[in-house]
């Protein structure tokens, strides 16, 4: 993994996996964005000596170019994309109890949302970051109250009880980046099939499955969606492509 000496660019190669040998560059066309003056949420009673810690740092948009060569041949990546750098100092189960992440990619718009929420032992507080973009510019960025994220149906999986989305809605209001006016976003919809399901611990053998379970009641699953959707900006809307994940993990 390398990043450019102009800072611009992310050039990612691996070959770990002999089904699909990765070769892509991100280069960011607006600036990166961060919550707060580090991008860090801290965990613990002392802001000061956190015992735990995430930090993540973001291009919202970026020129992708490049290809992942699978055994079936190559699949082009260039278009669109975002760039996450994520650190996470502390176990998953510990940071949060599930996930809302969302990517939106469209002609003219880049929005972003992360959304977690604390377990209990953190009293299920909702931590909501994200930010949208054009062109060489951010148009809002925040953990602001008016960010959030809801799940307008709920489909169920019997297979494992979690309540799988059927359809979402994503909001990003406060105040904009130019001039301090009022930002308001919103993208909503059905998520249509979903194109994943991951069971995260679905390689360990079940028996120790079984008991991480009953230990922690750490049972992680992904789920992915990948639905066109229309973004509704300042009373102006165009269609896109959204990269939906809903995680469930305790």
């Amino acid at each position: 993994m390398t990043l450019s000496p102009d800072g611009q660019t992310y050039h990612i190669k691996s070959t770990l996996n002999s089904h699909s040998a990765v070769d892509i560059t991100f280069t960011r066309t607006s600036p990166g964005f961060k919550a707060g003056r580090t991008g860090t949420t801290t965990f613990g009673t002392s802001p000061d000596k956190p015992w735990g810690r995430m930090r993540h740092l973001t291009w919202p948009r970026c020129r992708v170019q490049g290809s992942i060569m699978t055994q079936t041949g190559p699949v082009d990546f260039a278009g669109r994309g975002l760039f996450n750098h994520a650190l996470q100092g502390m176990k998953p189960h510990f940071a949060a109890a599930k996930w809302n992440f969302c990517n939106f990619q469209s002609e003219t718009y880049s929005a972003f949302l992360m959304e977690f929420t604390t377990p209990e032992s953190y009293g299920k507080t909702s931590v909501c970051v994200g930010c949208v973009a054009v062109e060489g510019r951010i148009l809002f960025g925040g953990a602001t109250p008016g960010t959030s994220v809801r799940h307008t149906e709920v489909r169920g999986d019997p297979e494992n009880e979690w309540p799988e989305p059927g359809a979402v809605e994503f909001r990003w209001e406060g105040k904009g980046t130019e001039g301090g006016e009022g930002f308001e976003a919103r993208l909503a919809g059905s998520l249509g099939k979903r194109v994943d399901r991951i069971d995260v611990m679905g390689e360990l053998p079940k028996f120790v499955k079984q008991i991480v379970v009953g230990a922690s009641g750490t049972k992680p699953y992904i789920y992915q969606y990948t639905p066109k959707m229309t973004l509704e900006i300042n009373g102006e809307k165009e269609e896109g492509r959204l990269f939906m994940e809903s995680t469930f993990i305790s």
